[in-house]
């Protein structure tokens, strides 16, 4: 029999050979899923040997991964700011640079959130879960990606104040709300042949990409989010790293008043931040 050590160096291998990046974690965290143990618990087993149905289950997570497809689809969750989300092929994978949204959301206080396009719904409910006294809706344009949501509103208990609802952008939204928040599609659809197979493959290309130059989500909520917001209201959306002027534009053609570009922690552009301006 082979010892988890000695099949995590062999799966890193192979990984390393297909192009995958950072392979070793991947290895780590693949068999864990497959011993059902803890990630951090996979060095402590790493000289004992594993059972065949753990090899056997481990072998098929890491030919699959080996073939790009994304890890959080193999494990069905991925983390984002410090929660759990249940993840599948129907929605976006949360990015780690999308927490920089949570951030600048959490500086003021809110009690009424609208995500547009929510997907996985991990913006909406962190939000939600971060303020024990604030509502929201999420809306998306795909009903997989709606289910999606509900069940991670129910996983981390935000559901009694969570409204899922199937919409086109604003068409199926009512009420006002404090905060308006997106990570809407803004791949250029010419930028669609450079993504890593993990998106390409097996992440929905309505979540990536317009299908035109990318900015056609900001367009539509800077000329309707006013009409959804209170008199002190705020939206903020996710860009690309290299949309921050264009996007701050199109905000600031369309009236909005203190309209800011946001850097992550890597000090790229990342969101926009703008205010009603009634």
């Amino acid at each position: 029999m082979t010892t988890a050590g000695a099949a995590m160096a062999t799966a890193t291998a192979r990984l390393r050979a297909a192009g995958v990046p950072d392979p070793a974690r991947d290895a780590r965290v693949l068999l864990a899923h497959a011993a059902s143990v803890d990630a951090v618990r996979v060095t402590l087993i790493a000289p004992e040997e594993i059972a065949p149905e753990i090899s056997e289950r481990f072998e098929h997570l890491v030919a699959l991964r080996a073939v790009r497809v994304p890890v959080s689809h193999l494990v069905g969750a991925r983390a984002f700011y410090g929660r759990s989300f249940r993840i599948s092929r129907d929605v976006l994978d949360p990015r780690p640079e999308t927490e920089t949204l949570i951030e600048a959301a959490l500086v003021v206080p809110y009690t009424r959130v609208l995500d547009l396009g929510t997907g996985s719904g991990c913006i909406l409910v962190t939000l939600l879960a971060e303020r024990p006294d604030a509502h929201g809706v999420g809306v998306d344009l795909s009903e997989r990606a709606c289910l999606q949501a509900s069940a991670n509103a129910v996983l981390h208990e935000v559901a009694g104040r969570t409204e899922i609802v199937q919409s086109d952008w604003f068409s199926a939204v009512e009420g006002r709300f404090d905060l308006i928040v997106s990570n809407p599609p803004y791949l250029a659809q010419a930028e669609m042949a450079d993504v890593a197979p993990e998106l390409a493959l097996h992440e929905p290309a309505m979540a990536l990409t317009d299908g035109g130059d990318g900015l056609s989500a900001y367009r539509i909520i800077a000329h309707q989010a006013q009409g959804y917001l209170t008199s002190q209201g705020r939206v903020m959306v996710e860009i690309g790293w290299q949309q921050g002027p264009d996007v701050a534009e199109i905000f600031q053609a369309a009236g909005w008043a203190r309209v800011a570009i946001l850097p992550d922690l890597d000090g790229r552009n990342r969101v926009i931040c703008a205010e009603n301006p009634a």
